[in-house]
């Protein structure tokens, strides 16, 4: 298996992005083709090239400032649309980057196309929590204006792709709301609460306010793009400063007991299981290919998590599996 990565995007690129891809060729057992100018990654990735590393020239980056639509056609030599056509010609089985979302997206949608039947492909992100199993949030950015019937179809997509990965029988689908009541919501929730509730691909269990995501009430959990991905991002951000907290309690028990601090850093599962680089990525579902979005502030460790995700989503044949369900 052969997974081309972007060597070129996210903020720690091109350094963190080698390292993780050489990582997960050494644990995982995958090749990698890395995306980007020749010239640097020849020495950074040094000793790993020609064993399990290869090099695919990309004379160009997208900035993640740029218009998406603009950029992916004014700059066919870049790193996201050389990649996501590795996966169109068949020579990737998936591509990872940490680049610009919309880019991505629009290269993804403009090479690859969608899978028949799919109005509109979503993101879905997993989120672990105090449970043993993450969650998925679908849609955390693709769409930011969406119909009942998109999210329909996102709920369809998400049980489709944790069972799966997760191997959940029926996963529990919930709607994210400002109420746990079924009259509770926008227009868009309540319109697709009723759609939701004739449905039988999957347990619909209601409602679901955000206070439950991280308690896993539900197994996936559906929102439009614009809700998900502020969402997603205020989840990173508690994370962030929860993780940090951590580090200097650690440290302050550490000038006390040396031993009470290294138990309280390894000990704390919660601190990392609200890591986002334990997943370190989320798929495009429902594109015509295997695409992973990795953070944009990914180092080695999310880069490698993220290529183990795009490793699972081929070997399980995800896109498949989503091409031989009914969305009508």
């Amino acid at each position: 298996m052969i997974i081309a990565v972007d060597a070129a995007g996210g903020d720690y690129a091109p350094h963190e992005i080698v390292k993780g891809a050489v990582k997960a060729a050494q644990e995982y057992g995958v090749e990698i083709a890395l995306v980007g100018r020749k010239n640097v990654l020849r020495v950074l990735a040094g000793r790993a090239l020609d064993k399990s590393i290869s090099i695919v020239e990309a004379s160009q980056t997208i900035e993640c400032d740029e218009s998406p639509i603009k950029a992916v056609r004014n700059k066919p030599d870049s790193s996201i649309v050389v990649g996501v056509n590795l996966v169109k010609e068949g020579r990737a089985a998936a591509f990872v980057s940490a680049g610009s979302t919309g880019a991505v997206l629009c290269a993804g949608l403009l090479q690859l196309g969608k899978v028949k039947g799919i109005d509109r492909p979503a993101i879905g992100c997993f989120l672990d929590s105090i449970s043993t199993v993450p969650a998925l949030l679908i849609d955390a950015g693709a769409n930011a204006d969406c119909r009942p019937g998109h999210l329909l179809q996102f709920a369809q997509l998400g049980a489709i792709y944790s069972r799966n990965i997760l191997g959940l029988g029926t996963p529990r689908v919930g709607l994210l709301s400002n109420g746990s009541e079924q009259n509770k919501g926008n227009h868009l929730v309540l319109e697709t609460y009723q759609l939701l509730k004739k449905n039988n691909g999957f347990e619909f269990i209601g409602n679901i306010e955000p206070h439950d995501i991280l308690k896993r009430t539900a197994d996936v959990i559906v929102t439009d793009g614009f809700t998900g991905n502020i969402m997603l991002k205020t989840i990173e951000g508690m994370s962030d400063s929860f993780l940090t907290l951590i580090r200097q309690a650690g440290q302050i028990f550490s000038s006390v007991s040396q031993l009470r601090g290294r138990d309280l850093l390894q000990d704390v599962g919660l601190a990392r299981k609200i890591d986002y680089r334990e997943y370190g990525g989320a798929y495009l579902v429902g594109l015509g290919g295997d695409i992973i979005i990795a953070h944009g502030r990914s180092q080695a460790r999310a880069v490698k998590s993220a290529i183990k995700l795009a490793k699972d989503t081929v070997e399980r044949g995800i896109k498949q599996k989503i091409a031989e369900g009914d969305y009508e």
